[in-house]
């Protein structure tokens, strides 16, 4: 398996490149998300950022998948959501998200908060492993990709896996128009 110009291996082949979250959801999940289906590549985590690793491993950004945590409030709890989209797309964050965590208004959860309610680092941060009661919003067309390359939980690795196993997750929910 490759990721541009990557050479990929099984994510539990190696945990090391997984945040703990996100290693154990993949175990957790071995029946729902075959082991062979989840590949990690290990790069250099300064170039964690979605465009600086498309440009510097030859990955078209239409094959990446970034992660984002949006938050918003009602009665006084604060709502989280951990929505997949596309590289080339932008989130829908005040009308299809908001609408779907039914909260008044929504926005990106804050860097710090990101990363404690996570337990990933920012810039690895990935659906798989995001606390069990958050809902995970995938846009249609990472759904729908053949391969799709997404953090690990840390800045150091990337995972690659077919777009369809993330609708697999945990609180998993296809959403057209996610994103723009």
């Amino acid at each position: 398996m490759h990721i541009g110009r990557l050479d990929a291996v099984p994510a539990l082949d190696r945990p090391d490149l997984l945040a703990p979250a996100v290693a154990a959801t993949l175990a957790a999940l071995d029946d729902k998300l075959p082991a062979d289906a989840v590949c990690v590549a290990e790069i250099d985590p300064e170039l964690a950022d979605t465009a600086a690793f498309c440009d510097r491993y030859g990955v078209p950004l239409a094959e990446s998948a970034n992660c984002v945590v949006v938050a918003g409030r009602r009665d006084g709890e604060t709502r989280f959501a951990a929505c997949v989209l596309l590289a080339t797309t932008r989130a829908d964050v005040n009308g299809v998200i908001r609408r779907q965590l039914d909260v008044r208004k929504a926005s990106f959860a804050a860097t710090d908060v990101a990363v404690e309610e996570t337990a990933m680092e920012y810039g690895g941060i990935t659906p798989i492993g995001v606390p069990a009661h958050w809902p995970v919003f995938v846009d249609a067309a990472v759904a729908a990709s053949p391969r799709v390359i997404v953090g690990s939980g840390v800045r150091r690795s990337k995972l690659t896996l077919p777009g369809e196993a993330l609708t697999r997750l945990p609180g998993a929910l296809v959403l057209a128009g996610l994103a723009r």
